[in-house]
């Protein structure tokens, strides 16, 4: 038996993270207790546009992107922020992405990412 939300409760939940923080940051590694630690050289943040939460999982429904990207780097994490620049840190997950040169747009198309939380059963 797995233990977690309620699939209702994790829905709330969800749906109130992607309100309270929909504010993304780039990272080249894991971002930390503050979502501070391995920033990108992109500090750029970009908003995401977030469908609404169903089956304890929430995605983005717009692209999130990063034209003109300021370093070559590799993204691996982002953490989710309550402002366009400082604000309060909400969280933090990985990215799958391959390298990015200086100047390159990236992108992460709408419905890749995403947000979920263990469900009960």
């Amino acid at each position: 038996m797995a233990v977690g939300f309620s699939t209702a409760a994790a829905n709330t939940h969800l749906d109130a993270q992607g309100t309270a923080y929909p504010w993304i940051k780039l990272h080249v590694g894991d971002p930390g207790a503050a979502g501070t630690s391995n920033p990108a050289t992109e500090t750029t943040r970009k908003q995401a546009t977030w469908g609404a939460a169903s089956s304890a999982a929430k995605t983005t429904t717009a692209d999130l992107e990063w034209t003109g990207v300021s370093g070559a780097e590799d993204f691996t994490h982002f953490s989710m922020w309550s402002a366009s620049t400082a604000g309060a840190f909400g969280g933090s997950g990985t990215v799958t992405a391959n390298a990015v040169a200086s100047g390159d747009t990236f992108t992460i198309p709408a419905g890749e990412l995403d947000l979920t939380l263990p469900v009960a059963s």
